[in-house]
């Protein structure tokens, strides 16, 4: 059931799966919503905890108006759905909401026990031009320069398929003709194009701030970096030196919790077990 949190500038919606538990928040990445966590949620659930998955401002259910498509205003509204839900929370954050998550973690480190960053927008971006000769990287770039730039949304769903090599959900058709639908919606596809124009360099110059326990989690077959594995272990490296841990899951593209949740929830509680410890 969807419910809705009123914040400055808009309207959140969110859906709680689990009546009881510690409590986790999930936050999707741009040009999609909650059901990106459609394979997730039962998972944690049934390891016994209480998942809330939002939309984003702008994605989903949630309103489209707003001022600010910043990773700081969106650490802004996770910071109000945890403490409305009851906090403290596991926040996991895909994408530009690992950012985000970043930014939570800093901010308002009694609201969060462990941060979980897939395939995140942490740090200042910088590429070289050696970087365009990774086939992935480049069609992944292209993609999303079109999306983003020039508003297409054929070029959004060119980078899903780009960004979600090999293995691929079953309901994988029915959730791209999902995805543009809500991007047809009348402000859907210009929060895409917010997001996506939003520099991350504010998650950035929160990292060496942050307290919590973070577990980052790369595909290695990412097509937003030429090696994931290097980005990851350049936001690992920018935490508190103990602080963050990386993990590679083997044929993964942008999108692990959607093409292998079983793998991304285990590896998920062994870290929450470790962080406990």
């Amino acid at each position: 059931m969807t419910e809705f949190l009123t914040v400055d500038g808009g309207t959140l919606a969110y859906e709680v799966t689990g009546a009881s538990g510690p409590l986790v928040v999930l936050a999707h990445g741009m040009g999609d919503s909650r059901e990106a966590y459609r394979f997730v949620v039962p998972l944690l659930v049934e390891a016994g905890y209480r998942v809330a998955a939002v939309d984003l401002r702008g994605c989903g259910e949630s309103s489209v108006d707003w001022p600010d498509w910043s990773r700081t205003a969106i650490a802004g509204d996770l910071i109000a759905i945890i403490r409305h839900l009851g906090g403290p929370a596991v926040l996991v954050g895909h994408s530009i909401s690992g950012g985000a998550a970043t930014i939570v973690a800093a901010q308002a480190p009694e609201l969060v026990s462990a941060v979980v960053e897939l395939a995140p927008f942490t740090r200042k971006q910088s590429y070289a031009l050696g970087d365009l000769g990774v086939a992935r990287f480049r069609k992944g770039l292209i993609s999303l320069l079109g999306a983003t730039v020039f508003g297409s949304v054929a070029q959004w769903r060119r980078y899903l398929e780009v960004a979600t090599p090999g293995v691929r959900p079953a309901d994988w058709a029915s959730r791209l003709g999902e995805i543009e639908a809500m991007l047809r919606e009348p402000g859907r596809l210009k929060a895409l194009q917010k997001m996506g124009q939003a520099a991350p360099v504010d998650a950035g110059a929160a990292l060496p701030r942050v307290q919590s326990p973070v577990l980052i989690i790369e595909g290695d077959q990412d097509p937003d970096w030429a090696s994931p594995q290097a980005e990851g272990e350049a936001i690992v490296a920018a935490l508190p030196s103990g602080r963050g841990r990386l993990e590679m899951i083997a044929g993964a593209g942008h999108y692990p919790h959607a093409q292998f949740p079983e793998q991304v929830v285990a590896l998920m509680l062994s870290f929450l077990e470790t962080a406990r410890a």
